[in-house]
């Protein structure tokens, strides 16, 4: 099939929400000795998970048609992000490192002494223009969104899709008088795209693969298939990635693969791992293997209000957008307490849900607990509540002029609290927007969120 437009599962999956009927890692190590005549294919990978095992080298005979996709996922869940609320901009997850260059691993030299070997390289090795090759008619799948080339070798996502680009180098190789001799080699881009729904418990997995450039016997016999397993809450439901050659240049090589969570019992939650194994082949050599993972979605039957289960990426911080000309009274509180310093409008800096409906009373009863009687106003605190960034804590109260509390000073700082009386109706209408917020993200104690106005 041709590449899918990424906007049909959006209309249709918020059709299903509204009737309340279900809506719908990835880390290269390789690592081997300089040498690959000393080790097996085994102690060279050491991963055992990483080779085809018997139950998926059935599901993944070569040739066929593409692995079918399951009902509800024929697209990713989100448009390409662009800015305004609706469309949230992609985020690289926090606290991880670029992909670098790994040492070789090879496989086992055969009697003629070659190997095969392939090594992870670093962002910048990369071709500068990768929009171009993306842009292959002839491609199955799902097209990976525009804002897969912030990758730059990191993990980059949204809340329910995720994205990383990597590279490789596929080398061909012959011991001779004892000397290695390389005799061929492709230089390979590959896209890994995960995506799920709030809504459903599958999740999919595709990976694309291309050789850019190269020559010898690894680009010229080369050719790249692949197997798909799962680690954690999950089982593989379907999965294809047939055999085929790497050339012509600039050709695309796709694997698809779904995965259906085993959470089923409410309150419970648990992550999936999805790992691509790229078999690299070039005739007269043994394989080279390549793990492409993502350990990115957490599926969940946990979320109030949703008695169905869905799957998400918890790290993602998804923006609760105030709208300014609905509630303008709240819309200026929130931007006046940010602006003093307080956490929450910003990916560097966002709020922590909470659900201890201890702290939750506490943020409440120190910043509004001696909140004056106002007819049409009631007090509002920021950071709202449901978040661990509330006075409980730490930190001290603060407010502006005109938020009628005299007796509460102004200050600045992360720490700490703002409190300002606002509209009634304002301040009844944020509980709804929060709690809508929350379910229909799926956000669980510890996630975090943003919150802007719009």
């Amino acid at each position: 099939m041709g590449a899918v437009t990424l906007g049909l599962l959006v209309s249709c999956l918020s059709t299903a929400y509204a009737a309340d009927e279900p809506v719908p890692g990835r880390d290269v190590a390789v690592e081997a000795p300089e040498d690959p005549a000393t080790v097996s294919d085994e102690e060279a990978w050491g991963d055992a998970s990483w080779v085809m095992d018997e139950e998926m080298s059935e599901l993944l005979a070569e040739g066929g048609d593409p692995a079918p996709i399951p009902d509800g996922l024929e697209d990713p869940t989100r448009e390409e992000p662009t800015a305004g609320a609706g469309s949230e901009p992609p985020f690289i997850k926090p606290q991880q490192s670029p992909m670098s260059s790994t040492r070789e691993a090879c496989s086992e030299p055969d009697e003629e002494g070659k190997t095969a070997c392939v090594e992870q390289v670093p962002p910048e090795a990369l071709p500068q223009s990768r929009t171009a090759m993306a842009a292959d008619t002839a491609r199955a799948g799902v097209a990976p969104p525009q804002w897969c080339e912030q990758s730059k070798g990191k993990v980059v996502g949204l809340r329910t899709s995720v994205c990383q680009v990597g590279g490789a180098n596929f080398t061909t190789k012959q011991k001779i008088n004892g000397v290695w001799r390389e005799t061929g080699r492709a230089k390979l881009l590959f896209i890994s795209y995960s995506y799920g729904d709030t809504g459903l418990g599958t999740i999919a997995h595709q990976i694309e693969v291309t050789a850019f450039d190269g020559w010898g016997d690894a680009l010229n016999k080369g050719s790249v298939k692949g197997s798909a397993k799962k680690t954690g809450a999950c089982k593989v439901s379907s999965a294809k990635f047939p055999k085929k050659p790497l050339l012509p240049k600039n050709s695309w090589r796709l694997g698809e693969s779904f995965y259906d969570t085993t959470i089923h019992t409410a309150g419970t939650k648990g992550k999936c791992k999805s790992t691509w194994t790229l078999t690299l082949q070039a005739a007269g050599y043994n394989d080279a293997l390549l793990p492409v993972s993502f350990n990115e979605f957490r599926c969940d039957n946990a979320t109030a209000g949703r008695p169905r289960v869905g799957c998400v990426i918890p790290w993602y911080p998804s923006i609760l957008y105030y709208d300014q000309a609905t509630y303008p009274d709240l819309a200026k509180h929130v931007k006046r307490a940010q602006a003093s310093g307080l956490p929450g409008g910003s990916f560097k800096h966002p709020l922590t849900r909470t659900t201890n409906a201890q702290t939750i009373r506490d943020n409440r009863t120190k910043a509004c607990g001696d909140a004056p009687s106002i007819q049409g106003k009631s007090c509002d605190e920021y950071p709202i509540a449901t978040s661990k960034q509330g006075l409980s804590s730490g930190g001290s109260r603060r407010s502006f002029s005109g938020c009628d509390l005299p007796n509460i000073p102004t200050g600045s700082g992360s720490r700490g609290a703002s409190a300002c009386m606002i509209n009634k109706g304002d301040n009844d209408a944020q509980g709804g927007l929060n709690t809508q917020f929350f379910r229909r993200e799926r956000m669980l104690d510890g996630d975090p969120f943003q919150i802007r106005i719009s």
